[in-house]
């Protein structure tokens, strides 16, 4: 609790600096603010144990079934990594928030040592049972969003041991489901790191859900559709990033990213419809205890400046912010040692399917991509608006949704 009260007070001090800068009505600073400090208090019970060889010592694992200690680690870890990637990428600077995004980043490197070091009590398993191939792609993901200050202060021996890491995984088949990303995802990053990859695993994943797209932006987890959230908790974010890291090593691959985004921002704009005037959202489909990692894809597509025109930065900032407040606020969220607990709305074991456990739970981080835009951008500086369902039931103008085509 001292840690977090630490946190809270020195990102604090950047108010002040953050008010005075922007617009009137805003509270953009007080916003960013929040996020930060809920991202450091999700984060530091973790970073702080595997930074000193210690998670599978601390790290409790909540779970339905006996076997999750196998892979919650990792699934921690790399879920973790993948959300705080984009604010790591701002890098150090000389303000308060600047030093503490210095200290995450140099925490992030020792974890990632220690996570892929053969010889370290807390190396992590990258290829025994299916669900590791699964955060062997989030740590990949994380790596790929943060190429400057996460890839590019690795010391030589531990680049070696995370490209040796993730090659391992390549034993293990995905399901023919959302799946095929993970694998594609781990080779994307193999592309970008080494230079080559198995490109098969790649070409099948994009083709797949090609064939997959249900229309009006929404794939199919595999053949069928499922009123879930999986088109953001996996499908649209890493078809994106695979795709771009595809196009970045100079390959043709720009009608389908093209194609592809049209689609995500079509689903963004979706999610952000989805948020009631209350903060919550349905709960639908499998994997609730992600919580408000559900909304990855609308953070994704600010933080890329990509929302559609009918969709203001500003009010994807404020229905975001009134989401993650509601649910980290929950008693219950949080054990008494700070680490998350199962659960929706609070502690619900029940929320948890077989596959769940207190890894998994931190693919909620996801959310906080949007900490990747800096402080000055205006989705921060901008004047609150309110989002679309908050303006509908309060009786107010707001545009009409259209379906998209293809």
């Amino acid at each position: 609790m001292k840690k977090i009260t630490k946190h809270l007070f020195i990102v604090s001090l950047l108010l002040p600096v953050w008010m005075h800068a922007q617009k009137p009505g805003s509270n953009g600073a007080m916003h960013r603010e929040y996020f930060v400090n809920a991202m450091v208090r999700i984060a530091d019970p973790l970073l702080t144990a595997l930074s000193k060889n210690e998670l599978k010592k601390k790290m409790p694992v909540e779970a339905k079934t006996n076997d999750r200690q196998n892979f919650t680690y990792l699934e921690a870890f790399g879920r973790l990594l993948a959300g705080m990637a984009p604010w790591l990428e701002l890098g150090p600077d000389s303000t308060i928030e600047g030093k503490l995004r210095k200290k995450y980043i140099d925490l992030s490197i020792t974890c990632i040592r220690n996570g892929t070091d053969p010889a370290a009590p807390d190396y992590m398993n990258f290829n025994q049972g299916g669900q590791a191939l699964v955060d062997a792609a989030f740590l990949s993901q994380a790596l790929l969003r943060a190429p400057n200050q996460l890839w590019g202060r690795l010391d030589a021996k531990t680049r070696k041991n995370v490209l040796e890491a993730l090659k391992s995984s390549r034993v293990i088949t995905p399901g023919h489901s959302n799946w095929l990303f993970f694998s594609a995802m781990v080779e994307a990053a193999l592309l970008q790191f080494e230079g080559n990859c198995d490109k098969m695993r790649v070409d099948y994943a994009v083709s797949q859900h090609l064939q997959w797209y249900k229309g009006d932006g929404v794939y199919g987890d595999g053949a069928s559709f499922h009123w879930d959230y999986y088109n953001s908790f996996v499908i649209q974010p890493m078809f994106l990033e695979v795709l771009q890291t595809l196009i970045n090593s100079g390959q043709n691959e720009n009608k389908t990213y093209e194609l592809e985004l049209n689609r995500a921002r079509r689903y963004a704009a979706i999610q952000e419809r989805l948020i009631s005037p209350e903060g919550t959202y349905p709960p639908i489909g499998r994997s609730l205890a992600y919580r408000f990692g559900a909304f990855q894809l609308l953070s994704k597509i600010a933080l890329m400046h990509q929302l559609p025109n009918e969709v203001l930065p500003q009010q994807v900032r404020c229905a975001l912010y009134a989401v993650v407040k509601r649910q980290l606020e929950m008693p219950g969220t949080f054990d008494k040692e700070g680490w998350l607990t199962i659960g929706l709305a609070g502690h619900q074991p029940v929320v948890g399917e077989p596959y769940i456990s207190t890894g998994s739970l931190y693919l909620c981080s996801q959310v906080f991509l949007v900490l990747g835009l800096p402080a000055s951008d205006a989705f921060w500086q901008n004047a609150d608006a309110d989002w679309t369902a908050k303006k509908a039931w309060n009786g107010e103008p707001v545009p009409i949704d259209h379906a998209i085509e293809n």
